[in-house]
């Protein structure tokens, strides 16, 4: 059993949000809305997967990644993640840049190329139709800029609370992916009328400047929110919880001293 390299954690994050952003916002963008022409009745058909098919197209893009790679990276796929399990002193500080940039650049590339596929339809404007996040006149429903930050504050929180519940010791092992998917599903159900969903700096990042139309303007929200929401819960998961396991990460790593214990062999002995 070997322990992941750096550059095999980033990897894995890399992959991780470029598929959470192109299956998740790609979902957005070519299936939310399509209509197919009724023959019969000369009217068009919606047949498009609407809002809960884009809340299920993200939580299946975290639950696929983190069984493909969670072993490897931890499965974070999000800065405000990576940042809230390293408060609650889950993960290494020394390690949240290097995975930060990474979802960032993994999530451009996400965009990128649905930004390159849309663009393969005659006619499209990617002007304001990327699935950008967005407040005020940029919301969905017309969401103050206030109304945004707690949402996106109070989702973001709740979301580290479940990453932080579902991955404990004394959690049914296995199906953390499917309770974290399951909670961004949800998530996305609350929030996609408030603020088409971010709850993630890099999912922002991803296609805020090839949709425009103010949203590279307002994508400082979309940092500040979500990071401030996933810092309250990181710092506070063990006093809610009583479940303290701040000397614990996530990061994917394999302590060899751990598994020769969990083997019955004694470290000192082994060495």
């Amino acid at each position: 059993m070997t322990t992941p390299t750096m550059v095999q954690r980033l990897g894995a994050e890399l992959l991780g949000t470029f598929w959470l952003v192109f299956g998740g916002c790609g979902s957005a963008v070519f299936a939310a809305m399509y209509l197919a022409p009724n023959i019969t009745s000369g009217q068009s058909v919606q047949l498009g997967i609407g809002f809960v098919g884009v809340a299920l197209a993200f939580g299946l893009t975290v639950m696929t990644m983190a069984y493909a790679v969670g072993h490897v990276s931890g499965a974070h796929f999000n800065p405000a993640v990576t940042i809230g399990v390293a408060i609650a002193r889950r993960f290494e500080w020394r390690d949240v840049p290097a995975y930060v940039v990474t979802q960032v650049v993994g999530g451009l590339l996400g965009g990128l190329a649905v930004w390159g596929i849309a663009r393969g339809r005659d006619g499209f404007d990617a002007t304001g139709n990327l699935a950008a996040n967005g407040y005020g006149e940029h919301s969905p429903g017309g969401y103050s800029l206030l109304a945004v930050f707690i949402a996106e504050a109070l989702l973001t929180a709740v979301f580290v609370y479940v990453i932080l519940g579902a991955t404990d010791s004394r959690a049914p092992q296995g199906f953390a992916p499917i309770a974290i998917g399951l909670a961004l599903t949800l998530i996305h159900l609350v929030s996609i009328p408030i603020s088409n969903t971010s709850v993630n700096p890099a999912r922002s990042t991803a296609v805020a400047f090839f949709n425009g139309n103010g949203a590279p303007g307002q994508l400082w929200l979309f940092w500040v929110a979500p990071i401030f929401g996933a810092a309250i819960a990181g710092a506070t998961f063990h006093l809610i919880t009583g479940v303290d396991r701040r000397d614990r990460d996530i990061a994917g790593e394999i302590d060899l001293e751990d598994v020769r214990v969990a083997d019955g062999v004694d470290p000192d002995a082994a060495r």
